[in-house]
């Protein structure tokens, strides 16, 4: 089975998830490229610059002390480099240009003849005819139990609501977002855990649920689970008020 992985240059946390996924990966299955796009925590992309002033204007300067510092680490250890980490597999980047739905993009992605794609934490919106690249189709790990907190930083919100339980949710995509049908889902105990604990935790949850996801595609032998709208709820990025409720029932972030 041939995968490419959709994902985004993410320096806190996916560099050491992606090695695993590569290193657990059954033998009949290789990742044959990785598209890389650039880190777009809110949703959409913005300037460095404009992505540092909202960071610190939502979340606080303690907030962004913290994060600037494991950023400046990141970028001086290597095992946090998700390129580093693709190189050592040998696995290549798939360069593209913009909207990773255009025509040109499309084509380099299919000179991989993948059969599966796999996105993990991917920021654009999937359309038909990228989907259709693949033999197997698209599937996407959402670290949340989906058709609850669709959207953007489920780990926010489900800290930010009190919620006991959160979950890892793997599955097909199709032109919405976060709508698709679901292969594999586990239910995970919140606990005491910050925001950065709890991510990761579903991180690495997510990354076993992808591997089993592989195993269920590869037999044939699955039965989706209903990912209703009717049951959804829907999340963007948090304003400063909500972290203040954030902080006001008694949550933190590290």
């Amino acid at each position: 089975m041939r995968i490419v992985i959709l994902t985004q240059d993410d320096p806190f946390y996916l560099a050491e998830n992606i090695d695993f996924l590569i290193k657990n990966l059954p033998p009949y299955a290789e990742v044959v490229g990785t598209v890389l796009f650039e880190v777009s925590p809110f949703g959409k992309r913005e300037s460095f610059t404009d992505k540092m002033k909202k960071t610190y204007s939502v979340f606080g300067p303690t907030f962004f002390a913290y994060y600037g510092l494991k950023f400046l680490g990141s970028k001086l250890n290597s095992n946090k480099s998700i390129v580093k980490v693709l190189a050592r597999h040998n696995v290549p980047l798939i360069q593209i240009d913009g909207n990773i739905n255009s025509k040109e993009n499309r084509a380099k992605i299919k000179s991989y003849d993948p059969d599966l794609l796999v996105s993990i934490g991917g920021n654009q919106i999937f359309k038909r005819p990228l989907l259709d690249l693949a033999t197997k189709g698209c599937i996407n790990l959402h670290t949340a139990l989906l058709p609850k907190y669709r959207g953007l930083m489920p780990s926010f919100w489900v800290l930010r609501h009190n919620e006991k339980y959160t979950g890892v949710s793997v599955f097909f995509v199709d032109e919405g977002i976060d709508t698709g049908p679901i292969l594999v889902q586990e239910k995970v105990e919140i606990g005491n855990r910050s925001q950065e604990a709890l991510i990761k935790h579903t991180k690495q949850i997510g990354m076993e649920c992808i591997i089993k996801s592989v195993e269920k595609i590869n037999s044939g032998d699955y039965t989706l689970i209903p990912n209703p709208d009717e049951d959804m709820t829907y999340f963007t990025f948090p304003t400063s008020e909500d972290v203040k409720a954030f902080y006001k029932a008694g949550k933190k972030f590290f």
